[in-house]
């Protein structure tokens, strides 16, 4: 059977519409994919460039804290040095435990300054537990220091994930490799680490679903009080816990990635709904309405439901510092002070949508990349079989 002229033509033509078709194609892909990967070369540049006013912004704002800071160092007698003392007697406590993660922090903290928000293992830290809360009176913070426990309060308290894991390294037969992490800083500052210690992370807890009381500038979350049937407070009700820590204006937002504060993060999930009562007598006519525990100022503790603590109090030095009557800072300082940590929560917030354009970006770029030398192929293969290939006349007169 002879192959005619008009069907090698209808063929070849044929062929060349599937080859015109399949490069129009390749085409169009590598243009679309030229046309992403500007797309993510622009974004990153608009984030790099707005990191760049932010760090600007943070920089100008730092200034002007140390110009503050300068024109009220001189005022010591303005009624706040039991607020001053009380929160170094604290920090201490804590350094005095040398041999503790907490008090190594404090330690690398007091010596190397801001370094220490440098350093891998420690940048992510915001705080020791005890550190992070003020309370109104002794009681109180004698009160709510016992119900956490040694252990809790001076629990390191992390950002992200990361931070959490870039405290301890590991050996391949699990054993923790003590030349990084806090192990490996601890011999710095002529320390040594024994024990186990407890550390939060923020970005883990499941933050307070609710909305936070009214023009309070404590953001306080807003928790249905408990009421007898006559709608009065149970006898000696105080408030829930959550609500009697004061926190710093840098630390009621803006701590997390997403924007929570201590507040509806750390001491919600420490505390839930612990409720505080004047006295042993009180709490305990209270039960019906405890759902989440409660402490009294004079010793009482009821942990959740149904769990009574007696006996003697634990005398735990570590306590929150007290929080004065007066400010102890200008008002101005902690407004500068809030200003900053909102740049730096932004900052964090563009550095992680970097961290996502550059990894799409690369994607993209590796995508590109195939396709282009796809496209070269398709192109040499098509020269090839051109040059390989004898005229059409002459096929057919072979045949």
């Amino acid at each position: 059977m002879s192959t005619t002229p008009q069907s090698n033509s209808h063929g070849a033509a044929t062929n060349f519409e599937l080859l015109k078709n399949s490069i129009q194609k390749e085409q169009d892909n590598l243009q679309k994919l030229t046309q992403e990967v500007k797309h993510h070369e622009d974004n990153l540049k608009f984030l790099k460039s707005n990191v760049n006013i932010i760090h600007e912004s943070i920089h100008h704002l730092q200034g002007e804290l140390k110009e503050c800071h300068s024109s009220v160092v001189a005022v010591e007698s303005n009624g706040n040095i039991t607020f001053i003392n009380s929160e170094k007697q604290t920090l201490d406590h804590i350094q005095q435990l040398d041999e503790t993660a907490a008090g190594i922090i404090c330690q690398v903290k007091d010596q190397h300054g801001s370094v220490a928000s440098t350093l891998r293992c420690t940048k992510d830290i915001v705080g020791i537990v005890a550190s992070l809360g003020k309370v109104k009176d002794e009681e109180l913070s004698r009160t709510l220091s016992e119900y956490l426990g040694l252990d809790t309060m001076l629990a390191i308290v992390c950002k992200t994930l990361e931070g959490v894991q870039a405290l301890e390294r590991y050996e391949k037969d699990g054993s923790i490799d003590r030349n990084t992490g806090l192990h490996g800083i601890a011999p710095t500052i002529g320390r040594t680490m024994k024990g186990r210690f407890h550390v939060f992370c923020l970005q883990s807890f499941r933050p307070f679903v609710g909305e936070f009381l009214s023009d309070d500038p404590q953001k306080k979350l807003a928790l249905m009080n408990p009421r007898l049937p006559n709608g009065k407070l149970p006898p000696g009700f105080l408030g829930f816990a959550v609500n009697m820590i004061s926190l710093d204006d840098i630390h009621l937002s803006c701590v997390t990635v997403d924007g929570y504060g201590l507040r509806e993060t750390l001491f919600f999930n420490l505390f839930s709904r612990l409720q505080v009562y004047k006295s042993r007598a009180d709490m305990l006519s209270a039960q019906p309405f405890i759902t989440d525990g409660a402490v009294s100022l004079d010793g009482g503790m009821i942990r959740g439901c149904g769990l009574f603590c007696l006996g003697d109090r634990n005398e735990i030095k570590v306590q929150f510092p007290l929080v004065d009557s007066k400010p102890s800072i200008p008002r101005e300082v902690l407004e500068i002070e809030q200003q900053i940590k909102f740049m730096e929560w932004k900052k964090e917030m563009l550095s992680s949508d970097i961290q996502r354009e550059e990894s799409l970006l690369n994607t993209v770029k590796c995508l590109l990349k195939a396709k282009s030398d796809g496209y070269r192929k398709l192109i040499n293969d098509e020269l090839l079989n051109k040059g390989r290939s004898p005229p059409l006349g002459q096929s057919t007169q072979a045949l």
